[in-house]
């Protein structure tokens, strides 16, 4: 017999660091998210699809040094669902919300997949709310995502998703279509976790047994399914709400995963008037759970040290 998930505060309970699980209601939409440590705030966002659970490898360090707050985003995990407000624009409002609601005038903010989407635009659309930002193994949804092609584009692509690896992101199409994905996965969530790590983990084990039943639990409903894919259908106003924001001038730092880099330090290039690109080593998509100890001593260097603009970083040999 399966066991039972555990509940977010039965979750939030077993991290060091004394962390707790809470909701607050803000821009309209009601939000959940697990607070630990004390020092300079530290909002991490996470992505598709995950929850904040995704962050317990870092958080306890990063609790020693900083206030954490890891965020469920609208539709999300143990956040509303509600049926609109899912482009990154008023995503981000929630999450300035949250910052303000929570006592801080700015914060130092992280985020993953989509939740690098909606810190960019947080730190965009509230630049004095954004001390520094790090993105996490995703570019800024803008109009060359418009391009991505239907088929494969290369024998690369064809051969990666053969072989098992990732490289061709048919999800954004799926995700765009209403009620068939609902139909299709509800009850069955966990199919397309395991393709999804199959394809994009460097090591299988990185995410064990429990975050995977943990994950597929959270998405694993109607109603859950057409959140998480509300992300995906907005990008087309993401991309035009891009186009709305005053140069960025917030020190960006990325860190992309060793298959991603060369792209992601392409497409980040015009994205801030600060911004560097660097290659997690050994690492797929999944960086807070692959590479955890690096990504501790980045964030921790990033957000503690003097800032310098360099060159992009290229990957380690």
């Amino acid at each position: 017999m399966v066991s039972a998930v555990p509940t977010d505060a039965e979750l939030a309970a077993t991290l060091d660091g004394d962390f707790t699980s809470d909701h607050t209601q803000v821009n309209g939409t009601r939000l959940h998210h697990v607070s630990g440590g004390t020092g300079d705030p530290l909002v991490l966002l996470g992505g598709w699809p995950q929850t904040w659970w995704q962050f317990r490898k870092i958080m306890p360090e990063l609790a020693r040094r900083f206030h954490v707050i890891a965020v469920d985003l609208r539709g999300m995990g143990g956040s509303a669902k509600p049926e609109t407000g899912y482009d990154k624009k008023t995503m981000a409002a929630d999450i300035h919300a949250l910052i303000d609601h929570l006592g801080h005038r700015s914060a130092f903010v992280a985020g993953h997949d989509i939740g690098a989407a909606v810190a960019y635009h947080l730190t965009a659309g509230f630049p004095h709310a954004v001390r520094r930002l790090v993105t996490l193994d995703l570019g800024v949804p803008d109009a060359s995502w418009l391009a991505i092609p239907m088929l494969p584009a290369s024998d690369e692509q064809a051969a990666a998703l053969a072989e098992g690896r990732g490289g061709y992101p048919w999800w954004f199409a799926l995700n765009q279509l209403r009620e068939l994905p609902e139909r299709l996965l509800d009850g069955r969530f966990r199919l397309l976790i395991d393709w999804l790590y199959g394809h994009m983990l460097r090591d299988q084990a990185s995410v064990d047994e429990q975050a995977r039943r943990i994950y597929a639990h959270a998405y694993d409903s109607p109603q859950a399914i057409r959140a998480g894919n509300g992300w995906y259908q907005s990008m087309r106003q993401d991309v035009a709400d891009l186009a709305t924001y005053p140069p960025v001038t917030t020190p960006i730092l990325t860190l992309a995963g060793e298959d991603s880099y060369p792209a992601l330090r392409e497409q980040m290039a015009d994205k801030g008037t600060d911004v560097r690109v660097v290659a997690v080593p050994g690492s797929g998509h999944y960086i807070p759970e692959e590479q955890p100890e690096f990504l501790i001593a980045r964030l921790t260097e990033f957000f503690t040290g003097p800032h310098r603009t360099t060159e992009p970083e290229t990957p380690a040999a």
